[in-house]
């Protein structure tokens, strides 16, 4: 696993170390603000749930049973996330990039840490990009909608780059974790 944690805590940490001044560089561009708060919206728990009902109804609907096993195992990912998310931040308690004096401080009682939006995001593309990877641009398409929502959520002044990131991680790991241990089709 150290070829995966090794990275995630050194961006972790530079991250940390630069999460101030990034928040603040996008807290100058009303535009980028707003545009954030938009895009925001896609990484939603209504916007994830009502794509893994659309594939379930599709499925349904079309007997196709990928599509089905695509909407259970997102579910799953997405409680799983939900889950994992609540425990770090009640454990974290880092507060927002528009917090005041307090911003990005931990054990103040914030919820920023990790972007759960990213989080879910991230759990539900992983998911997706692995049942459809025969389509060589599902993946792509997927994880970079994942990357957009985090990166929005950091414009919209939401969270931080570090927030992101850990809620990118845990977000693949769990999707990959509910994928692995619980696909059906080949």
């Amino acid at each position: 696993d150290a070829k995966w944690l090794v990275p995630l805590i050194a961006g972790t940490t530079s991250f940390l170390l630069t999460d101030r001044r990034v928040s603040d560089h996008f807290a100058a561009s009303p535009g980028l603000v707003h545009m954030g708060d938009v895009v925001s919206y896609f990484g939603s728990a209504y916007a994830i749930g009502a794509s893994a009902a659309t594939f379930y109804i599709v499925g349904r609907v079309k007997h196709d049973a990928r599509a089905r096993e695509t909407a259970l195992l997102v579910t799953e990912a997405l409680i799983d996330a939900s889950v994992v998310h609540t425990v770090v931040k009640i454990v974290a308690q880092r507060s927002r990039p528009d917090a005041g004096p307090i911003r990005g401080e931990f054990f103040t009682g914030g919820v920023s840490f990790p972007s759960g939006h990213t989080q879910h995001f991230w759990s539900f593309a992983t998911v997706v990009a692995h049942e459809y990877a025969h389509y060589k641009w599902v993946p792509f398409v997927a994880y970079g909608t994942a990357s957009l929502v985090g990166v929005a959520r950091v414009a919209a002044q939401r969270h931080y780059l570090s927030d992101v990131l850990v809620g990118g991680a845990l977000g693949y790991a769990i999707g990959s974790y509910v994928y692995r241990t619980h696909q059906r089709l080949d």
